[in-house]
């Protein structure tokens, strides 16, 4: 391809990150021989209708999300991704045509050299014989326990998951830090000023626990050496995609409003899609909020502290209405035909906090008279990695709050409660509006890599801050 390598690798990063919100993924990102992609076409972009539709064109346009999702696949083949504009009630923010096109484009590319085509079947040969010239990435993803169950296939006809003939298909749990293969170890033992040929693969770790040495993948001087390596293995539990845009040669590609016009709705456009729930309690509700509970605690809650620092939040802001906690009796004959209704989803291991939400709106009346109703989906107690039905449920979760009028993760501006004070008791103020509402890098480099020094890695570029919670976390700002 003629565009730098590195910065097409920034591209499928972006696209991928979805899966590293969920869970920890193994991805490997694959150069393939120069001629097996000299005369990749260019794609066009059609808005086909299904012969059979009955819908409009504008319901149909919604349907394929503005552009994301390519026309003319079997829409039985994944019922979540096309049914999902029916449960939103519009985008709210729309896909650049640079992106559609990149999209497009790159769907062509993983057709022809995806597992077991022709240019993979080679460039895997190549490998194997330690001759390699290349400069074509595309993405593969480690299915891992439950992948295949949880999550459709991207493109037609051709998988993204790595096959399990892969070479290395078998080795990927073994990879951590101290692998010889791993960047950060190469770099720590100098591995590879000292070595004059180069490995068919490194490991890239950047999970919450890596080092210094692992963070040089964020410096473009080491992208220069990295964009070399035939195979690049990463695993990350991560939403890394504030760094990117430190990287000179990935800035470029990923700003000047290009592929994303806002760069604040990456996010918004990478999130899986799962369908639950939506129509038994949340289609009919005037308004829905949606609210996500996170205790970082040992201790089994619910937590009091906890409790009323979020019913200060959502009260002083109007989120949610006050509650008439009089001991006047309910009046059952009063018409609820035309009261507000509002859905509120809850979402946390703990069940404790939404019984105590139910609690309060059925014993009290709303002082403006709205009927609340609480929902939370799953009440799993404890977090349980690899297991099926417990994966499925965050999915699912993760989507209902897509679905907020408020709150949630729907595109929309959060409410962040700030971390409660030590003695646990709730903080005042209970929470701030966040600016943007791209997640937070909790984990990010703190090293400037043309000064070699450490340094306040927010300051580096104008859209990159800190978050409004975590003082040395890195977000996208517009």
């Amino acid at each position: 391809m003629a565009q730098n390598p590195l910065k097409f690798i920034g591209f499928l990063i972006i696209c991928g990150m979805f899966l590293t919100i969920l869970l920890t993924a193994s991805v490997i990102f694959k150069d393939l021989p120069s001629d097996s992609v000299k005369n990749l076409p260019k794609s066009n972009i059609v808005d086909v209708k299904p012969p059979n539709a009955i819908v409009n064109s504008q319901v149909q346009k919604d349907k394929l999300l503005g552009g994301l999702l390519p026309s003319g696949i079997d829409e039985t083949s994944c019922l979540s991704r096309y049914e999902s504009a029916l449960y939103h009630k519009e985008l709210l923010h729309k896909p650049s045509s640079y992106l559609i096109s990149r999209l497009r484009d790159y769907e062509v590319l993983h057709k022809q050299c995806g597992p077991h085509t022709e240019s993979y079947n080679r460039s895997v040969e190549l490998i194997k014989s330690g001759q390699y010239n290349g400069s074509a990435h595309f993405l593969l993803v480690d299915p891992g326990v439950n992948m295949p169950r949880l999550f459709c296939e991207p493109f037609q006809d051709i998988s993204w998951l790595i096959p399990p003939d892969f070479p290395l298909f078998n080795q990927f749990s073994t990879f951590d830090q101290k692998s010889p293969r791993s960047y950060g170890y190469m770099v720590k033992h100098d591995v590879i000023s000292n070595s004059s040929t180069l490995p068919p693969y490194i490991y890239l770790h950047l999970a919450n626990d890596y080092d210094d040495q692992d963070k040089l993948f964020f410096c473009d001087e080491d992208q220069s050496f990295i964009k070399k390596i035939p195979w690049l293995v990463m695993k990350t539990n991560t939403y890394f995609v504030p760094s990117l845009f430190l990287i000179p040669s990935f800035e470029q590609e990923l700003s000047y409003f290009t592929i994303f016009p806002e760069k604040v709705t990456i996010f918004y456009f990478l999130r899986g899609l799962v369908k639950r729930y939506y129509q038994a309690y949340l289609a009919r509700a005037d308004e829905k909020l949606g609210i996500q509970i996170r205790v970082l605690e040992t201790d089994a809650g619910p937590f009091k502290y906890v409790l009323d620092q979020i019913i200060d939040c959502t009260m002083k802001e109007n989120l949610l209405p006050q509650v008439n906690r009089s001991s006047e009796p309910m009046d059952f004959n009063q018409s609820t035909k035309q009261r507000k209704t509002i859905s509120v989803l809850i979402t946390s291991l703990s069940p404790g906090y939404s019984e105590e939400f139910r609690k309060m709106y059925w014993e009290n009346l709303t002082v403006t008279g709205e009927i609340v109703s609480v929902y939370q989906p799953s009440q799993e107690e404890y977090q349980q990695s690899e297991n099926l039905l417990h994966e499925k449920k965050a999915l699912a979760e993760m989507y209902l709050l897509s679905l907020s009028d408020k709150l949630g993760h729907g595109g929309l501006k959060p409410w962040i409660l700030y971390k409660p004070n030590e003695n646990r008791t709730a903080h005042n103020p209970p929470c701030v509006r966040a600016e943007s509402f791209e997640p937070c890098f909790h984990a990010p480099p703190n090293y400037d890599c043309k000064k070699k020094t450490p340094t306040d890695t927010s300051k580096i570029v104008p859209r990159i801050r800190h978050c409004e919670d975590v003082s040395w976390g890195l977000k996208l700002f517009d």
